[in-house]
């Protein structure tokens, strides 16, 4: 039962829904006004870059071994996918999220595009870091800037983060998938570029 629960954690929380997360809890934050039409084509673009074809691109790579599994367990099987990701990433920032429209979005998407390209150079150097951690740890600096941005309470939702963070560390040690080091690392490739980008929005 245990194996099963932090499997599912891994599973649940993994690296490609966080993009989506991130836009959601925008439009649900935000107070500005945002047509609903609008709000739903950044959404439904975000979900077939970010989540569908994705998870195509990696069928195919799988079919000609070049990746084993999802969770892209070697630095080497990891080059593709995250030059893939940074291409569908750019893509992102000049058609769907551009900064004349969304600002908030269009840096969030950015840091992303940051530590995608940092890990891709870790992977280049054979140094491993955690993808999960580093999404969900972006994700977690871009809601706490939303909440000061806004001046909003977002307490809840930082507190229910943490726990998050905490359940998908475990989840990566109890499988083995990664080394302490290789958490921490991932955690602070997931910060940093939000943290810095916040200086051009907040």
């Amino acid at each position: 039962m245990k194996d099963f629960i932090l499997k599912s954690i891994s599973f649940v929380f993994h690296p490609l829904i966080m993009p989506l997360l991130g836009v959601l809890f925008y439009f649900h934050k935000t107070p500005r006004f945002i047509p609903k039409p609008l709000q739903n084509a950044k959404i439904f673009s975000i979900i077939i870059l970010t989540i569908i074809l994705p998870i195509l691109l990696f069928f195919l790579l799988k079919t000609i071994n070049r990746v084993d599994t999802i969770y892209l367990k070697s630095t080497k099987e990891r080059l593709i996918p995250l030059v893939i990701n940074c291409v569908i990433i750019t893509l992102i920032l000049i058609r769907v999220l551009t900064p004349n429209e969304i600002i908030e979005l269009y840096y969030f998407f950015l840091g992303i595009l940051y530590s995608t390209l940092a890990c891709l150079i870790m992977a280049i150097f054979k140094v491993k870091a955690s993808i999960h951690m580093i999404a969900a740890s972006g994700f977690f600096m871009f809601a706490v800037a939303i909440g000061i941005h806004f001046q909003i309470n977002i307490n809840g939702t930082i507190a229910l983060m943490m726990l998050i963070l905490g359940a998908i560390a475990t989840s990566r040690l109890h499988l083995k998938a990664h080394t302490n080091q290789e958490l921490i690392i991932g955690i602070f490739t997931g910060l940093f570029p939000q943290l810095i980008l916040m200086n051009y929005w907040l």
